[in-house]
């Protein structure tokens, strides 16, 4: 078993608390079906924000799911690049797994696609 890297992230519209909370779930909640994750195989979560973001903690919305409240999770300001993603969560998720690490599914949605195109295709959403 390895401990395997799943990359996400998500924009949102609006700097507000219910929005980047309900973004932070789907994308989670997207990342966990798309790859069978199961809480208790997941060693931490790193999530971070655009500086543009500061409404709530992104973690918040993790720890309410079933399962998921013994989990580490770690917030943090991503760095503030000119001309960077605004708005935008990003989570990586730290699992324990047998999966090789090109079977990974890694997902980038609404406006985040635009992170990674060359893996969005696979993203959904």
């Amino acid at each position: 078993m390895s401990v395997r890297g799943i990359r996400g992230a998500i924009t949102v519209t609006v700097n507000e608390e219910a929005p980047i909370l309900r973004a932070t779930r789907e994308l989670l909640e997207t990342m966990v079906t798309q790859n069978s994750i199961l809480p208790e195989d997941v060693a931490s979560v790193f999530v971070t924000m655009s500086p543009d973001l500061n409404a709530t903690f992104p973690a918040k919305a993790i720890r309410t799911l079933p399962g998921w409240a013994a989990v580490p999770l770690m917030c943090s300001t991503e760095v503030d690049v000119p001309g960077s993603l605004a708005r935008c969560i990003r989570l990586m998720v730290l699992v324990n797994t047998d999966r090789e690490s090109t079977a990974i599914q890694h997902v980038y949605l609404g406006e985040a696609r635009r992170l990674r195109p060359d893996l969005a295709e696979d993203s959904g959403g």
